[in-house]
């Protein structure tokens, strides 16, 4: 039962409780009302029935004076006693309205009838003493039957009284026991209400509301430092309190929800800032290695417990290439035809959603064909590479969407720096030969030099020129000169592999760096480069080539030159080999020894 409906039966019974108290109350103040008036009615009627005794017995004086005195003036105040007693006759005569009953007014009316007869004796006697006989009047009024009359005046005026008191004692007796009987009530009733009272905060406001009250507080203060944790009390009483449980129990699962969609949301926030800080990254990488390395921090952490592998397609040969994996994933880093995979085929993500049927990539291993999800990162429309995530399940599967935003940005990434890559190989190196070009020359030089600068090793410059280049364009045509630079920069490069830098330095012109070589060391490549070019055998078409040679200048630092003058240096040697006859070898240190 609610407490608003016990409060209310309460509240009525009490105001009922109420009413009875003050009816009983009344009526104990009417019985008390009735007794004071059965005890004014008695001392009403005992002072008139002593008045009239009084005047009777002065009456009768005073006719008796009279009778022996003849003295004017008690006549006249045995008149005035006679119209006393008429006067006190007739408010005896008004009794009955005054409560007496019939008995003690026919009592009252005897008494009064004995004292008419008394007046008429008295009447009598005065009536005899104008007459002149005195004797006469003398002996009627101090006579026997006089006095007898008198006497049982006297006697019936006293039973009256007797009556009356009996009467009015058993009046006042009665008005007590009823009077206390209902204060009784009344006290039982009031007895009734503070019982009823104390039982209502007793019951109603300690175990009913008090309780629950102090509980729910403690719930409520616990709630608003946000520990969701605490366990809501189970009141199972259909009342205010009851509501108030389930409203709490409501708002603390609301605020499990709140807590739940936060720590969502902060984690949504904490891989936005990922994905952003990794876009940052990639923004800042300047060459491949760069890239990987960023996708294999940022990678367990957009998707966190996730393993996976990132490939990369190499167009030779056509394959997809793993460049890239975390979280131990399962099976080998093996390369495989981007057909393989149909997220590559589809250009989308693959399979759609997670645990539905659907085909698996054929380059998975079998164990991870229903939990693995690949997502290619696509660039200007075509699959440049893929990601591939495994071991997702239900309880860990990261957003699909911040998987394909990391695969957007890091296709976007690879194929920005395939383009860098390809611009700067165009930039720094020969279309033709795939060596250094002089633009990349400056830079190397400067860093070559100052290296040597700073360790204190040598370094050695060689200039090379094709003898006789010219003539070869005008005899076989460019195709063939161009013929002859590729295999001689092949036989410099090779030369120059293990500690040198080859560079085409213009035309038929091409120019090695030695770094840590002296004179001695890039005299002894030069001899290699020499060699190999003089034992071409070249054919263009079905047309040997004939014999092909080069001249090389040679200057080393600090033997011969400084850093700002090394390539002057090795330049005027190549001159000088060409003014001796071409097809040899001539050292700066040769020249300046004669």
């Amino acid at each position: 039962m609610r407490i608003a409906t016990i409060t209310n039966w309460a509240y009525g019974a009490t105001v009922c409780l109420t009413i009875a108290s003050g009816i009983i109350m009344l009526m104990a103040s009417s019985a008390d009302t009735l007794e004071r008036q059965a005890v004014e009615q008695r001392q009403k009627f005992d002072q008139l029935t002593e008045d009239i005794e009084t005047d009777i017995w002065a009456q009768s004086d005073l006719a008796r004076l009279y009778a022996i005195k003849k003295d004017p003036q008690v006549l006249k105040e045995y008149n005035q006693a006679e119209n006393s007693l008429k006067r006190i006759e007739l408010r005896l005569e008004k009794l009955q309205d005054n409560g007496a009953s019939d008995e003690e007014l026919a009592l009252l009316h005897e008494g009064i009838k004995i004292v008419d007869e008394l007046q008429d004796e008295q009447q009598t006697a005065l009536e005899s003493l104008e007459r002149g006989e005195d004797a006469q009047a003398v002996a009627l009024l101090y006579g026997q039957p006089y006095e007898q009359e008198l006497e049982r005046a006297q006697n019936q005026l006293d039973h009256f009284r007797q009556i009356l008191d009996k009467r009015v004692i058993a009046a006042v007796k009665e008005a007590t026991k009823k009077s206390k009987a209902l204060r009784t009530a009344s006290e039982l009733t009031v007895g009734l209400t503070a019982l009823l009272f104390l039982f209502v905060l007793g019951f109603i406001l300690k175990r009913r509301v008090l309780r629950p009250v102090v509980r729910l507080s403690d719930v409520v203060h616990r709630l608003a430092s946000q520990d969701y944790a605490v366990e809501t009390p189970n009141f199972n009483q259909i009342d205010e309190i009851g509501d108030m449980a389930q409203a709490i129990s409501i708002f603390r699962e609301n605020g499990l929800a709140r807590q739940r969609l936060e720590k969502e949301r902060d984690a949504d926030w904490a891989i936005r800032e990922l994905l952003a800080r990794m876009t940052q990254r990639l923004q800042g990488c300047e060459n491949f290695n760069d890239v990987i390395n960023v996708a294999e921090l940022f990678a367990p952490n957009i998707a966190p417990g996730i393993a996976g592998r990132l490939y990369v397609l190499d167009r030779e040969p056509w394959q997809m290439r793993c460049v890239a994996q975390w979280l131990s994933p399962v099976g080998e880093e093996t390369t495989f035809h981007p057909d393989e995979c149909w997220a590559v085929r589809r250009g989308q993500s693959h399979p759609p959603v997670n645990g539905e049927p659907d085909i698996a990539c054929y380059h998975l291993p079998a164990s991870q064909a229903e939990s693995a999800l690949c997502v290619p990162l696509i660039a200007q429309g075509e699959a440049i590479g893929l990601l591939s995530f495994q071991n997702i399940s239900a309880d860990n599967a990261p957003s699909r969407a911040y998987l394909e935003l990391m695969a957007e940005a890091l296709g976007l990434a690879l194929a920005n720096q395939r383009l860098r890559d390809a611009l700067l190989e165009k930039a720094l190196f020969d279309p033709l030969t795939g060596l250094r070009n002089r633009h990349h020359l400056e830079d190397t030089l400067q860093t070559q030099t100052a290296q040597a600068i700073r360790t204190g090793v040598p370094l050695s410059c060689m200039m090379i020129d094709i003898d006789h280049f010219k003539s070869i364009n005008d005899r076989f045509g460019h195709e063939a000169g161009d013929l002859v630079i590729k295999s001689v920069a092949s036989i410099v490069q090779r030369a120059a592999h293990d500690n040198g830098l080859a560079f085409r330095y213009g035309g038929e012109e091409f120019l090695v760096l030695l770094s840590g070589a002296d004179e001695a060391e890039a005299y002894a490549c030069a001899q290699k480069i020499y060699t190999g070019v003089h034992e071409l055998s070249l054919r263009y078409g079905l047309t040997e080539i004939g014999p092909v040679d080069v001249s090389i200048g040679i200057a080393s630092y600090p033997q011969h030159a400084q850093t700002d003058n090394l390539l002057r240096a090795a330049d005027v040697a190549l001159y000088r080999a060409k003014e001796l006859g071409r097809a040899r070898i001539v050292s700066f240190g040769m020249l300046e020894a004669g």
